[in-house]
């Protein structure tokens, strides 16, 4: 860029208030007391322990001056994402500066004794951590995990129509996967009704210990890479502060009348094509303005800078001369009055009220997530007039109910389905008769039902599907990922540190709730037949039960109407994940729209008319939790009442899992009154789960006479089969079910050994029949529910 001239004493001031957020970045790093050096730097001053990253501050730091001057000159609405990771000491200096951590935390009051606190607490026990973390105000992506920055971004400025998202993505978080996918968000954002994401590629050249790709290449190759994903890319680059303040003023005034033109013009005569976007490249020195030389070593400009540049300051008298001049550098006596107040020259350069990026509502659950509008679920349930009688895709009634999500929420528009181009293959294509797939771009005549004005989102991508969501959630939205389940597990990892961020806000009284991350997962294990090994896999699971039970649900539903049940419910939810599982085929509905609301709500109960227990103590427990393992166990009772009726047998269903924990590990845990009035105190329990077997012996870990529950589930046997053959490989099939119960309990049968051969007879037919008409045989493949 050609640097404008900013005015004199303007820049004079910007430059005080970069120079005073670097200062207090530094003091957090190494002060636990002497905030602002009234004395001379001595060894009884520094933390014991150095943590905390330098390298990115100054950088960050100054992009957040900057933006302030861009709200105050047009009154803008701006959000500050930090993808570096590392950022902290920086976010908590600007919001602190700007008076937001004041007002949050009152005990780090604007004076000598807040400052003292404010650099006491940073990375230290009982005090905050490293990262741009939960407890910054102005947060909502904590960047422990590189990556999701700028897809954060896309999905907090989905329908905020005014916000704009500064998005500072680092150059060693360029390089990771979801950052490069990020770059396509700008095909899904329509300017006549979104928000804008202003990306910043923050480049200083270097990782921990080596240098970055984008930091290595020339701006012709930059420019040629953001301009090939549509952008139209700006860059600001030196080493010289004030040539920097202005070209940087510059860039962002040309950043901001480009965005505010985008949107005129698609909202003034429509959306006609992808717009050319800005996209800002800022490249500074790593550690700019820290020591140059250390220990013979260059720093500023190198990995060196990274962390912590003096990192011996209690033990080498050198090192503290070199931070006190340092710090000195910075010349806080300038910057702060004889109280430890910021001057208030400085003080007036940061917005006020909400305009304030700490403070901004769209960083703190859009102010308050707004209940969705939802219709009464029961008017979508099947007609059960009898258990497993009928056969219906069950995915298909929660669609038809998302379909009219879509239309009472249609005024608000904070409702959207994100779904890796799957949303027709998992049933959940009714939406389409009111909502449109999401492009903007070219739309030709043959597409199918593709729109910039669609809030269906199609990406096929897990991590622009979930980060889309998990933005659209932190800033009080709500929505639905939907994905196939063994392809969930690409983007766990961001379901994990989603799980942390949801824990840690609970702790915190002044962050609003969000609505909750619903993920919807089909195509699942047993029923991924026609695909294959690689699409089973139920791995989500075991991630979601590692997670504190104050944020983590996994609900099992077995057929449509408690599908539905679930899914009202968690719509309805805030501040959890909400991990519901079930597949899209056609599949034996078990529950009438009253007992299916009877039963989740309960998370596991009895199926009367499935056993003959008839309440008293029975001989065996046939347990499931999921879809197939409920067919199989229904299966498996029926068979064993046709041929050993003398074998009292009691049906359990789960749906929601953690039901099984005791209530001290999970608060839907189930007392041990209640566990033992459905389980028993030691009736043998063979327990049909939907993922891998030691989830169950984990949960159960503690219960009365755990050695009890033999648990069969999936276990990596799969392949492209038959439905049935899938169960069988993985020895969860009715037979397998029924051979378990009879080895547990069959010593009251005489015949429990026949009965044994005969199940695995049919096993062997199952074998032959299969390999011979490439299909189940048909009294597995066409079984209904009857009567004994």
């Amino acid at each position: 860029m050609t640097a404008e001239a900013l005015p004199p004493r303007e820049l004079e001031l910007m430059d005080a208030y970069w120079r005073a957020s670097n200062y207090l970045t530094i003091g957090q790093i190494y002060l636990v007391d002497n905030p602002l050096l009234r004395a001379p730097l001595t060894a009884a001053h520094i933390k014991p322990r150095l943590l905390g990253h330098w390298g990115t501050s100054p950088g960050q730091n100054l992009l957040y001056v900057h933006l302030n001057r861009l709200i105050k000159r047009h009154d803008a609405d701006v959000i500050y994402l930090s993808g570096p990771g590392h950022g902290g000491p920086a976010l908590v200096a600007q919001v602190y500066l700007e008076g937001t951590y004041s007002e949050i935390y009152p005990e780090i009051s604007r004076d000598l004794g807040g400052l003292q606190r404010l650099f006491r607490q940073f990375s230290t026990p009982g005090g905050i951590p490293s990262h741009v973390s939960v407890t910054t105000p102005g947060s909502i992506h904590e960047g422990g995990e590189l990556g999701y920055v700028l897809v954060h971004a896309f999905g907090a400025a989905f329908d905020n129509p005014e916000l704009i998202v500064a998005a500072v993505v680092g150059d060693g978080e360029a390089e990771t996967g979801p950052l490069a996918g990020s770059w396509k968000g700008i095909s899904f954002l329509n300017p006549a009704r979104d928000g804008a994401v202003l990306p910043i590629l923050h480049l200083n050249g270097y990782k921990i210990s080596s240098p970055t790709v984008l930091g290595r290449a020339t701006a012709d190759e930059i420019a040629q890479l953001l301009s090939g994903h549509g952008y139209e890319v700006l860059f600001v680059e030196g080493d010289e502060p004030a040539t920097v303040h202005r070209a940087l003023a510059t860039a962002l005034e040309a950043c901001y009348a480009k965005i505010r033109a985008i949107q005129r013009e698609a909202r003034a005569h429509g959306v006609s094509g992808r717009p050319r976007w800005p996209a800002l490249v800022l490249r500074t020195l790593k550690g700019w303005t820290g020591p140059k030389v250390v220990d013979g070593l260059p720093v500023e400009g190198t990995f060196r800078a990274h962390q912590v540049p003096l990192s011996h300051v209690t033990t080498n008298p050198e090192h503290l001369r070199m931070l006190e001049a340092w710090m000195r550098s910075y010349r806080p006596e300038e910057l702060f009055d004889g109280g430890g107040r910021l001057v208030p020259e400085l003080a007036a350069l940061a917005p006020a009220g909400p305009r304030r990026m700490g403070a901004n509502p769209h960083a703190n659950g859009g102010g308050g997530a707004v209940p969705l509008d939802l219709p009464n679920f029961r008017d979508y349930a099947l007609a059960v007039k009898a258990p497993a009688s009928e056969r219906h895709e069950s995915t298909r009634q929660l669609g038809r109910l998302m379909r009219d999500v879509f239309t009472r929420n249609a005024r608000r528009a904070d409702f959207r389905l994100f779904c890796p181009d799957e949303t027709n293959s998992n049933r959940l294509g009714d939406v389409f008769e009111v909502e449109q797939r999401c492009f903007v771009g070219t739309v030709h005549p043959d597409d199918d039902h593709l729109s910039p004005r669609g809030r269906v989102m199609e990406v096929l991508s897990e991590h622009l599907c979930q980060g889309w969501l998990e933005g659209y959630t932190l800033t009080g939205r709500h929505g639905l990922f939907a994905t196939y389940e063994a392809f969930a597990m690409v983007s766990a990892s961001m379901a994990v540190q989603h799980s942390k961020w949801l824990e840690e806000s609970r702790r915190l009284p002044w962050r609003k709730p969000i609505p909750s991350l619903n993920v919807l997962l089909t195509s699942t294990c047993w029923r991924n037949d026609h695909n294959g090994f690689s699409h089973q896999g139920p791995g989500l699971i075991d991630v979601m039960l590692s997670k504190k039970g104050t944020v983590a649900r996994i609900y099992l539903p077995p057929d449509a109407n408690c599908l539905l049940a679930v899914s009202d419910h968690c719509f309805r939810s805030l501040g959890y994940v909400n991990l519901i599982v079930i597949d899209k085929q056609p599949q034996l509905q078990w529950l009438d729209v009253d007992a299916a609301v009877e039963h989740c709500a309960r998370g596991a109960s009895i199926w009367r008319w499935a056993g003959n227990d008839d309440g008293e103590p029975p001989d065996v427990v046939l347990a499931a939790a999921g879809d197939v393992p409920t067919l199989e166990t229904v299966a498996a009772a029926w068979w064993l009442r046709r041929h050993a009726p003398g074998l009292k047998i009691r049906v359990v269903n789960v749906v929601d899992l953690m039901a099984l924990f005791p209530p001290d590990a999970h608060p839907h845990g189930m007392d041990e009154p209640s566990f033992v009035d459905i389980f028993t105190r030691d009736a043998d329990v063979v327990f049909a789960f939907h993922g891998y077997q030691r989830a169950i012996h984990e949960i159960l870990h503690g219960r009365p006479h755990a050695g009890r529950f033999h648990v069969r589930g999936f276990n990596e046997q799969g392949t492209t089969t038959t439905p049935f053959d899938m169960v069988v490989l993985n020895g969860m099939s009715r037979y397998h079910l029924c051979i378990e119960a009879l080895r547990r309990a069959g010593a009251r049968l005489p015949d429990a050994t026949a009965l044994i051969a005969e199940c695995r007879a049919a096993l062997a037919r199952h074998e032959v029949y299969s390999r011979a008409h490439l299909e189940d045989l048909p009294e597995v493949r066409d079984w209904v529910w009857t009567e004994p």
